[in-house]
């Protein structure tokens, strides 16, 4: 059995959403594994480019790719190009997500649809054109980025929730048929982090901030670096038969029913 079961070095990993937050973090903590980092974003090519930058300043080795995760055609000619020009997919990451915080009841019919697009059909999307060159190399790693909401409801998140709780099964219906073909899919889902989204509501006094200290048994929100060890791990060695599960990284919170605002 080899040492370096976390050694990612040689290999080329595509994480979509990957030119911010938690898609960044994990990205880094690929790359600082030894992993090429393709980055990908679909805002602007100035924010792709500057991520390359961090990337690279961080002796990471990183090239850019504009294109729609949801849009087969771009998807299907960004893969062609990057394995084209920088080599074969080794390892995917479905980062790229978004979310829409309306009730239900107000929510837009086409609002609905953007984020079950984005969320749970473009990790279809993608996998399926990464994983059709994976079958013919009979090696590979899909991780797709869950969330908390895969198992949990919460108000105002009904699309979000809903798509994410279909990219669970979703996961688990790719490692079934994939499987036999020593593609190892599984998923991450990411507990409340400390992001540049999320420095708002995290002030000492916010009553969402109170509920996520309440709430989490470590008291505390992630860092986003506590993300990367995950990805390692599922992007490496150490998780060839590792097949179809969600890994939870959220300090405790889906261990607990939680306590009263007043226990210590």
């Amino acid at each position: 059995m080899s040492l370096n079961l976390f050694d990612l070095k040689g290999k080329i990993a595509l994480v979509t959403g990957s030119t911010h937050g938690l898609g960044m973090a994990m990205a880094r903590g690929l790359g600082l594994a030894g992993a090429s980092i393709i980055v990908n974003g679909n805002s602007s090519q100035a924010k792709i480019d500057k991520a390359v930058e961090y990337y690279k300043k961080e002796g990471i080795r990183a090239v850019g790719y504009k294109f729609n995760v949801a849009n087969e055609e771009e998807v299907i000619k960004a893969i062609e190009s990057i394995e084209k020009e920088v080599g074969p997919i080794d390892i995917l990451i479905n980062n790229a997500g978004i979310i829409k915080r309306t009730p239900l009841l107000e929510m837009e019919v086409s609002d609905f649809k953007e984020v079950v697009d984005i969320d749970l059909i473009s990790p279809f999307i993608v996998s399926k054109h990464v994983v059709k060159n994976m079958i013919e190399r009979k090696q590979g790693k899909v991780i797709n980025i869950c969330s908390m909401m895969s198992e949990l409801g919460r108000n105002s998140v009904g699309a979000y929730a809903a798509a994410k709780g279909g990219l669970k099964m979703l996961t688990q219906n790719m490692a079934t048929e994939w499987a036999k073909y020593n593609i190892q899919v599984n998923g991450i889902g990411p507990g409340y982090f400390a992001t540049a989204q999320t420095e708002p509501i995290r002030v000492d006094g916010h009553p969402f901030n109170e509920f996520i200290i309440n709430r989490t048994p470590a008291a505390k929100w992630g860092d986003p670096d506590e993300l990367a060890g995950t990805a390692i791990f599922l992007s490496s060695k150490a998780s060839d038969f590792v097949n179809g599960h969600i890994v939870y990284v959220d300090g405790g919170i889906l261990a607990t029913i939680g306590k009263p605002s007043n226990e210590k």
